[in-house]
């Protein structure tokens, strides 16, 4: 269960269940893990929504390579649960940015996306050569990316599973672009935060949080929780802060 409370009304459906203990389990590995100092009043959030209890806790982290690790976890009453994950890394190190969000209503999935998203004009090379070695069966409901997702990469899963084989092969899939990602970090040696190419790192990074903090699903649903100065300050200092 990922939710502090034994209510049942706060359990995790099992599938976001398994997908949040496979980032946990690749997380673990990353060298030199630590914890991130948080206001007590961001890790586990309690509101209301329409009647319904809202209920959202996070988790934060940092390692060699990366500024933040985040996982967010939450549900709105019976009907609506989210699982949201990123791993922003150092600017210093030429890392992509991984990411992947899952949404879960009372029919089931309704969109799942994953992908490892370049911080520079294009992905590096290795990573590129592993990700087009993936088994990627198709999937039968591939969505439209939104207007703002040119921050994503070539290799960018955007889908919502028909049923519990495609579902498997999602989480597979989370799970080896996450083993890409974390066995090529530990190959990639720091450069100095004064070099052009980790400037530009920098700034493609702000870009890709300049872009997220464009969905407007995700401002409103916190807005309507939690009021519109905490969405914003929620938004912009912990879901998509800039390096």
């Amino acid at each position: 269960m990922f939710f502090s409370s034994s209510d049942s009304n706060q359990r995790l459906h099992p599938f976001l269940e398994s997908l949040a203990s496979k980032i946990r389990l690749r997380r673990s590995s990353l060298p030199d893990l630590l914890l991130m100092e948080m206001r007590s009043d961001l890790l586990n959030i309690k509101g209301q929504l329409d009647g319904d209890q809202f209920f959202i806790t996070n988790e934060l982290h940092y390692a060699r390579g990366f500024r933040k690790l985040h996982l967010e976890c939450a549900r709105i009453g019976q009907g609506l649960q989210i699982l949201h994950c990123v791993m922003f890394p150092d600017p210093v190190y030429d890392i992509p940015i991984f990411g992947v969000d899952v949404v879960l209503t009372s029919s089931g999935i309704s969109a799942a996306i994953v992908d490892l998203s370049p911080v520079s004009t294009s992905l590096p090379s290795s990573i590129c050569t592993q990700l087009t070695n993936v088994s990627n069966l198709p999937f039968r409901s591939v969505r439209d990316l939104p207007e703002w997702g040119n921050i994503f990469s070539d290799y960018v899963i955007f889908i919502r599973p028909e049923d519990e084989f495609e579902e498997r092969h999602f989480l597979d899939l989370v799970d080896k672009y996450l083993n890409i990602l974390i066995q090529y970090s530990l190959s990639i040696k720091p450069k100095r935060s004064d070099e052009i190419s980790t400037i530009k790192r920098t700034q493609y990074q702000r870009f890709y949080c300049l872009q997220q903090r464009r969905n407007d699903k995700t401002r409103n649903v916190l807005t309507k929780a939690f009021g519109q100065e905490w969405a914003d300050r929620y938004i912009n200092t912990l879901l998509f802060d800039s390096p």
